[in-house]
Order: structure tokens, then sequence, then C-alpha cells
């Protein structure tokens, strides 16, 4: 019986080490495992044989059967660990990094074109006395209209211009007007501010219309502040930002916030006054509104209109950027692409 028993162990080792050495992935291997030593396995069926021979022979044989299964344990072992090592290897070599390449470029961002304009412009503003004043995106009706001398039933308050929030009690500015009134309820007479932010209209997004965009208004009130000193600023600006040599107008407008009101052009950058599609032939470019500040508006915000004045105008950031950089379409500013992006990198 021992002697069988020793022969079929001998060739059981000899087979699975045969097929150990043929495996070439772990999976294999550990199939090998289960076959011959898992629960229903060919060496634990021996093993529970051992029970069926005479009680003198069976410690012989349970020394044969566990000597087999060190074995074959010791060898299933090793090929994990050669297969392992092998595994290593090719993945070592398939991610082997060459350290004499040169070193891969991280990109670096750039500051957003609108960013880049609302800097200078603050910029030029503040070399001329100003200083900056911010307020909430979300407004109140006083703040952006009331006060404003934009009384109920103003077209502007209409809901296809405004998107209003909370049952109309808020709404979402649709200027940086507001940020003025505030700065008039915050502080007493003089006041020079200029006041730079983000916008909300309901407008369907163009080459020249967006649902959201950035303004600048500056605002100058004092006693004897006059249409002379408006018209030196803004000049000034435009000669400042846009170059010496640019010629500017201005023509009658109107806003409910400002009379008398106008509009300043500035002369067309690409054709210089001579006209082209750019400038519609006219050789001007429309850059902002301005005008004296109502009394009305003084008056709201309990300022003597009898004793000080002041001068208030506003213009689109994204048009200054469009002028200056010749841009084609607003839509471009918001569509993050970055080759668009990479053109104002340094400036």
């Amino acid at each position: 019986m021992i002697g069988e028993l020793r022969e079929r162990l001998e060739s059981l080792r000899r087979e699975v080490e045969r097929e150990l050495e043929a495996a070439d992935e772990p999976p294999r291997v550990e199939e090998i495992r289960v076959r011959i030593l898992g629960r229903k396995g060919a060496l634990t069926a021996e093993a529970k044989a051992i029970g069926a021979l005479p009680v003198g022979e069976r410690p012989g044989a349970g020394e044969l059967v566990n000597a087999v299964k060190d074995a074959l344990e010791a060898a299933i072992a090793a090929r994990e660990v050669a297969l392992a090592g092998g595994a290593l290897a090719r993945r070592l070599e398939a991610e082997a990094l060459d350290v004499t390449l040169p070193g891969r470029r991280r990109g670096q961002g750039t500051r957003h074109p609108l960013s880049l304009v609302t800097a200078e412009l603050l910029d030029v503003f503040r070399r001329m006395g100003f200083s900056v004043a911010r307020g909430p995106e979300v407004e109140t009706l006083w703040h952006n209209f009331e006060a404003l001398n934009i009384p109920a039933g103003h077209p502007a308050r209409e809901e296809m211009d405004t998107i209003y929030l909370a049952g109309r009690d808020l709404l979402l500015r649709t200027h940086t007007s507001p940020v003025q009134i505030r700065a008039m309820e915050s502080q007493d007479p003089p006041v020079r501010v200029v006041c730079p932010g983000r916008v909300f209209r309901s407008d369907t997004p163009d080459a020249s219309h967006s649902p959201y965009f950035h303004q600048i208004e500056g605002l100058w009130v004092d006693e004897g502040i006059s249409l002379a000193h408006l018209k030196w600023a803004l000049v000034e600006f435009v000669h400042q930002y846009f170059g010496p040599d640019v010629d500017t107008r201005f023509r009658p407008s109107y806003f409910p916030f400002t009379e008398p009101s106008g509009e300043l052009d500035m002369q067309c950058l690409l054709c210089r006054g001579a006209g082209c599609r750019t400038c519609k032939g006219t050789g001007w470019l429309e850059l902002l509104g301005c005008g004296m500040v109502h009394p009305a508006v003084l008056e709201a915000v309990g300022w003597d209109s009898e004793r000080f004045t002041g001068f208030a105008w506003g213009m689109g950031i994204e048009r200054v950027t469009m002028l200056k950089y010749g841009v084609p379409d607003i839509r471009m500013f918001f569509e993050n692409d970055v080759h668009f992006l990479h053109q104002f990198e340094g400036r």
C-alpha cells in the first residue's frame, strides 16, 4: 500500500512541476494550486484516503503526503515569485524614463483680456484722482432703478431687459450705476469713484450682445463741477488709453439719471477716420454714454442739488477690449478658447 501511494505521489509531483514550468501567468498558477491543493484537490484526496489504510501504515502515509504537499507549495510559491518578477521587469522596461529627453513644458496661464483691460482702465482713472468702488451683483429696486430716476413703468424695468429675483423684490443688476448710489449714501461729498463689475441683461447672445458682460462707470460730484470737467476727464481718458492723436466728439443723448446727457465717440482706430466696415463708413466709433448727474439722483441720496453738481459716465469693458484689439465677436471672451486667450500672453 505504501509503495503504491509513494508512486502516485511522485507521479503527481512531477506532473505538477511540469505544469508550473509551462505556466506563464499568475492565474494559471492559481488554477494549478486549487486543482492540487484545494479542498477538492488531488493531494487533498490522497490525504483523506489515509484513514482507510491499516493503522500501522497511516503514519508513514501521512509523512509522504505532507512531504509532497510541502514540496508542491514551495514550487508554486517559487513560480509565483518568478512570474511576478518577470511582470515587474517588463513593466519597468515599458515605463522606463529616458532622462536625456527634454522635459514636458507645463502650460502657463495668462490673464483674461477683460481682466487686463479692466486693470488698465482703473490705472488710468486712478492717476486722474478716482478711487475704486464695488458693490453687490444682486441689487434692490431702489439702488438699481428708483434712486437713479428710473420710475416704475419705465421700459428699462421690464422683464425683457431685467432678470428679477425673489418675486421682483431683488434683481441681478443691469448696470454698475447702483454702486454710485451706494458710494454717495456711504460718504459725504465730494465723491470721485469708478465702479467696475459684471452686469446682467435678458439678452440673446450674438456677436455684440451677451446676457452678462462687464461695465465700468464713473462719478464725480462736488461743488462747481460742470460740463467742462466732464469733457476734460473723458477726453483725457481717451488720449491716455488709446493715444494722444485720437480725435473725439460728443453727441447729445438721453439717460434718465443725467441731464444733459451725451455720447462720446472716438476716431476709428482701424481707418483713422477715413471710413471702413468697422465704423460703418463714418470714421467714428461709439465709446460711452455720459452726462451731468440729474438733480433727482442727488436728492435721492440726500444731497443738496443746488449746492452740488457732478457728472457720470459708463462704458462696456468688452466694447473697449473689442475696439482696442479688434475682437469681432463678444462671445469669444466667454468661450474659454485657449488659442484665443494665449494671444494676450505677456500683455
